[in-house]
């Protein structure tokens, strides 16, 4: 990820940490070998992917379930947060967050303990080196009330 989309995922970790203080927060937690985006210890544990430009959204679903899979964890919330980069101008979604949706919610509900959120957040974020969009900050404390709902 590049700079906008590191101050955009230590905004959301700073954002959560008000909402949910009873959770530890933090950037680039290691999942096995796979970094996850924010995380916080609690219970349930909490993980937050946060899907900027990617090309393939379901490689990191993928990632994620599997460690989850062969770990002996407590009980996972994973959310999964999508930009507007996955938005059709038509309406509805690309299909690469479709699939990606469709694993996490497939996977999740062979793991008891786990379970999976896809969520929006309203920034369609530049192409490396362009201006961030305004109201990115605005953007992202939505996308954190949505995940505290979802808890």
């Amino acid at each position: 990820m590049g700079e906008f989309a590191d101050d955009a995922a230590d905004r959301l970790r700073e954002a959560l940490a008000e909402r949910l203080p009873t959770h530890e927060w933090t950037t680039e937690r290691y999942l096995g070998r796979t970094p996850v985006d924010v995380a916080g210890a609690g219970t349930p544990e909490l993980f937050v992917e946060l899907e900027w430009r990617r090309a393939d959204p379901a490689n990191n679903t993928v990632a994620l379930f599997r460690h989850l899979a062969d770990g002996d964890r407590g009980r996972v919330h994973v959310v999964q947060l999508f930009t507007g980069y996955y938005d059709l101008q038509s309406g509805g979604v690309s299909s690469k967050r479709a699939n990606a949706e469709f694993v996490g919610e497939r996977v999740a509900t062979t793991l008891d303990r786990v379970e999976y959120t896809p969520l929006t957040l309203d920034v369609d974020p530049p192409k490396r080196g362009g201006e961030r969009p305004d109201g990115w900050g605005t953007a992202t404390e939505r996308a954190a009330d949505r995940i505290e709902t979802h808890i």
